[in-house]
């Protein structure tokens, strides 16, 4: 039997803990004034976060992906949702875990998965109406292959934010981190145009219904992309369908979703039919809607469909995020709850 761990209760005992000064990827305010500095400078956004303000969690069932210390678990617990499970590829912050769930007095599961791929089987066909899946795309040598192994575990109807770097261009590409280019971090391979995030979700049944947008030349790090590309950092909100969404004008989407063997085999498309249905609500939303969708036979059997929007367009016409508020950044404080 393991013993509890016991965290300091006065700041004086926090502040020379090794809790707190250890490594912190998020910010945490432990105790009253008394933070865990993260990693992120205090005037950056946390587009997830704000994305997460348009689902209302009342009742429902969370998962975050790539979690570290858990912020996001935080919010979908003070936000309302009945259970929260948060997954990482290594236990590197278990312990933090453990403290953040105590200093906020909420209570979330976490599981440790290795390799963030077939992800619906490492789950138990466990489904959820909202999966956030935020700053791990670039991250993985497949993009492709972590969403169709994440689509089974969302409930049908459910939520969907995906967030990451991405090129502000209409065409279809991924640009590989040859040399360091984009990054210096060892572990950031690919950067998605938006044409590319944009047809990937219609593909795997996932209707991107909002998004927001900062350019990487408004981030005060030293990350920063080299290149002379527009590019920045992209949170996605989408909604899962029934059916892929091909553009009028594409024969091919529905062709490969008929035929394709890598389409019939990565994603659990048995498995996300049998998800029940999911009830959780958006507020507002103001993402510029596309016109541009094709339906098929089988498709025009829905009787709702949500707006799918342009990614690049959206992006390209609508106010970029480039300042945040204390509540809008990378930290936490005791006293937050969105």
């Amino acid at each position: 039997m393991t013993e509890e761990p016991i965290y300091p209760a006065t700041p004086e005992a926090l502040r020379e803990s090794s809790l707190l000064n250890q490594w912190w990827y998020y910010g945490f305010e432990l105790l009253p004034g008394v933070f865990a500095q993260g990693h992120f400078p205090q005037s950056m956004p946390m587009l997830p976060r704000l994305m997460l303000r348009n689902c209302r969690l009342r009742g429902m069932e969370c998962l975050d992906t790539g979690t570290m210390e858990g912020l996001m678990p935080v919010l979908m617990r003070r936000g309302g949702a009945e259970r929260v499970l948060a997954i990482d590829g290594v236990d590197h912050c278990v312990e933090k875990l453990a403290a953040v769930q105590h200093y906020y007095g909420v209570s979330f599961d976490y599981r440790t998965v290795g390799p963030m791929y077939s992800l619906s089987e490492k789950l138990d066909g466990q489904g959820f109406d909202l999966i956030n899946c935020s700053g791990l795309l670039y991250h993985v040598f497949s993009p492709l292959m972590v969403l169709a192994g994440l689509r089974g575990s969302l409930k049908r109807n459910g939520l969907m934010i995906v967030s990451t770097n991405v090129i502000v261009d209409r065409e279809a590409f991924a640009d590989f981190n040859t040399k360091g280019r984009l990054q210096e971090e060892p572990n950031t391979f690919w950067y998605l145009s938006t044409g590319l995030l944009d047809y990937a979700l219609r593909y795997l049944k996932l209707a991107p219904i909002s998004c927001i947008y900062q350019p990487h030349e408004a981030m005060d790090t030293d990350w920063r992309m080299r290149t002379e590309k527009h590019s920045g950092y992209i949170s996605v909100l989408c909604r899962a369908v029934d059916f892929a969404l091909p553009t009028t004008d594409d024969e091919w989407m529905a062709d490969s979703v008929a035929r394709s063997w890598e389409y019939e085999w990565i994603p659990d498309w048995e498995r996300a039919q049998a998800q029940p249905v999911s009830r959780i609500p958006t507020s507002r939303l103001s993402s510029r809607p596309r016109d541009d969708l094709g339906f098929g036979r089988r498709q025009r059997l829905l009787r709702r469909m949500p707006k799918a929007i342009d990614i690049t367009s959206t992006v390209e016409h609508e106010s970029a995020v480039t300042e945040a508020r204390a509540s809008d950044g990378h930290s936490l404080r005791l006293a937050d709850s969105r």
